[in-house]
């Protein structure tokens, strides 16, 4: 069965005179096993039998379960990984149509993620990923990976060891303004990407990744004029004279200057770390072509994700943050309702002109296609026909500009229980009442007399978790409690972990054999109906003649944030992101035909005509904490 699959890695050899990175714990990553995925809504039509997918969850399992169908498939791999930057990232919080408000009714920032690291955890944990992405990467694929002066350092010689040291391809150098600089140093104003590739073949798309010449370049470079009279370049170079225009464009060197998305942007969503457009632009453009794969795993605003569907890119996201995921589908609804008015799948009956200007019968699998008429081009069929295009002197344009604007949103895991591990963290604590311990490197704090460890509560914890608690435990301590009293634990703990592999505890107690230890296991899933972890949000929809209206909507969690009671809120629309409504609900997967999104500054209109043969209405309302009410009517 697909869930008992198992993935195998290749292990690198140790290169001859290469340093590796060591760090207490690190632990090799040999296998990974395969989780499955739940598709929940599904967003426009597919283009040549590709539809893009996004995935909440952690990333290391959606990786797992990619590898079943894209092992060595992706074309190019973007990430944006935490920097360790020993901060929390938040989010404002505002009412609808309040604006800017200062009041605490009325705004407050909310934890989207943190980054704040051990030194042995952010490696390992970067370690595991950086080998799955490996196996993911297309053998002509390249994978970038953006980081700051925190961790670059580092990352590099992981880098080196994981993809190895000959496909080290290179390190750009984002140059930005932002506010902000210090008194007692030169301002840090500059991020590091890694390029590599998994073998020699990678692929760089010369043409694409090239940009114009500066007019100052123009004027001191270009002082030829051709026998036509344009103005060129000659240059004697590899032993014959080559003419070069001003509008042929340049590869620009690795130092790259681009601004910020600074909150005056167009482009801004107000999400934390948001990367400029342009910056993706380029990457993308570098390392692929129209319809490539590319994959983004630190997803955030969605920023790889909507830049991909713009150049007619494919793509796969993910993130665990369940902000990153309603503030990326908004994202990719809104582009794809830009690019549909142009957007025409490209069918046989479509090129069929273009081939009549060839003498010859036209290809064999253009020849089979000929007998639908109108049937649409595989991606398989359709980069063979750009080749016979190309190979006849014909136009490839229309071939060429498709747009995959079609995505699935999934859940890998059955992962749909808190918003972030932020988030996770915090409620657990509050909710099962533990005292914690903020400084502590080793336990999240305590609970009856018991140390308390919240193991990683979006995926199941397994006895590799366990290694790092057991490294950092206190042993000299131990044995100072052993002497004195024999008899007695050394320590009670408590584990908290949402689901766990077979005898987690027989498997710490076999490594602690040398001390008495009182361990037990909190099993979230399997205790959580006990447990008091969000508030429901309540909703009352009615049909009222041809009409589907929200009369009102409570997100309680929200509203207990924002200190308000229902009487107080002016418009329930006040505390809504978006509305989406499948009017055919078939009870497994959400294809909405209504998406309300609305600006900044609007509402959700409330109120939907409700269209002939309409079955199981299916609507979903989203908070401004990304927190949705599913609700059916019949």
């Amino acid at each position: 069965m697909d869930e008992q699959l198992t993935f195998e890695f290749e292990q690198r050899p140790t290169i001859k005179g290469f340093p590796e990175l060591r760090w207490t714990g690190k632990r090799p990553y040999r296998s990974s096993q395969y989780y499955p995925a739940q598709l929940r809504e599904s967003y426009g039509d597919a283009q040549d039998g590709w539809i893009n997918k996004i995935f909440w969850g952690d990333n290391l399992q959606v990786m797992s379960h990619l590898l079943k169908e894209f092992r060595g498939k992706i074309d190019l791999i973007y990430i944006d990984p935490p920097f360790d930057s020993k901060a929390d990232y938040k989010k404002k919080i505002d009412v609808r149509g309040v604006g800017k408000a200062t009041s605490d009714a009325t705004s407050f920032e909310e934890k989207q993620y943190g980054d704040i690291w051990t030194n042995d955890e952010y490696l390992q944990f970067m370690f595991e990923r950086l080998i799955i992405m490996r196996d993911l990467l297309s053998d002509k694929g390249t994978i970038y990976l953006h980081c700051d002066w925190h961790r670059s350092h580092q990352l590099k010689l992981i880098m080196d060891e994981v993809f190895g040291v000959n496909h080290f391809r290179n390190e750009i150098i984002w140059s930005y303004s932002t506010l902000g600089r210090p008194n007692d140093r030169f301002a840090q104003k500059h991020d590091t990407i890694f390029a590599y590739g998994k073998t020699e073949q990678t692929f760089f798309n010369v043409e694409e990744a090239k940009v114009p010449y500066t007019e100052e370049y123009i004027r001191s470079h270009f002082r030829d004029v051709d026998d036509e009279g344009r103005q060129c370049r000659k240059r004697f170079d590899a032993g014959k004279w080559r003419t070069y225009y001003p509008d042929s464009g340049m590869i620009p060197n690795d130092v790259w200057d681009i601004p910020y998305e600074n909150s005056m942007s167009k482009n801004r969503l107000d999400y934390p770390t948001q990367k400029p457009e342009a910056l993706l632009e380029r990457l993308i453009k570098s390392a692929t072509v129209k319809g490539d794969l590319v994959f983004d795993c630190f997803m955030g605003s969605g920023t790889t994700q909507a830049v991909a569907m713009k150049l007619g890119r494919r793509f796969i996201g993910a993130d665990i943050n369940l902000g990153a995921i309603q503030t990326t589908t908004k994202r990719l609804l809104s582009i794809a309702a830009e690019l549909k008015p142009a957007h025409k799948p490209v069918t046989y009956e479509m090129i069929q002109p273009q081939l009549s200007m060839v003498a010859e019968e036209p290809a064999p699998y253009l020849a089979a296609a000929s007998a639908g008429g109108n049937i649409e081009l595989s991606a398989e069929d359709r980069s063979k026909v750009i080749d016979f295009f190309k190979a006849k002197g014909l136009d490839t344009a229309a071939l060429e500009d498709v747009k995959y604007t079609g995505f699935e949103v999934y859940n890998v895991n059955n992962y749909d229980f808190f918003r972030n591990p932020v988030e996770a963290r915090d409620l657990l604590i509050a909710a099962l009442e533990i005292q914690p311990f903020p400084q502590s490197d080793v336990w999240d704090g305590e609970l009856d007399g018991r140390m308390v460890k919240i193991m990683p509560v979006n995926r199941i914890a397994t006895k590799a978790d366990l290694k790092e608690l057991l490294a950092n435990l206190p042993y000299k301590t131990y044995e100072k409690r052993k002497e004195e009293n024999p008899n007695q634990p050394v320590e009670r703990i408590t584990i908290v972990c949402m689901g766990h592999e077979p005898d987690l505890k027989g498997a710490m107690e076999q490594e602690l054999t040398d001390y008495k230890v009182d361990i037990q296991i909190m099993d979230i899933l399997r205790d959580k109906a006990d447990l008091q972890l969000k508030r429901d949000s309540e909703a009352e929809i009615v049909r009222e003649g041809g009409k589907l209206v929200i009369r009102a909507f409570y997100p309680m969690n929200l509203m207990q944030k924002l200190s308000l009671q229902k009487e107080y809120v002016e418009d329930w629309r006040q505390l809504v992101d978006s509305v989406m409504i499948d009017w055919n609900y078939d009870g497994v997967v959400m294809q909405p035909a209504v998406t309300d999104v609305p600006g900044k500054s609007e509402l959700v209109k409330g109120i939907y005509d409700i269209p002939e043969g309409s079955g199981t209405i299916k609507v979903k309302i989203t908070d401004l904490l990304s927190e949705s009410l599913e609700v059916e009517v019949r």
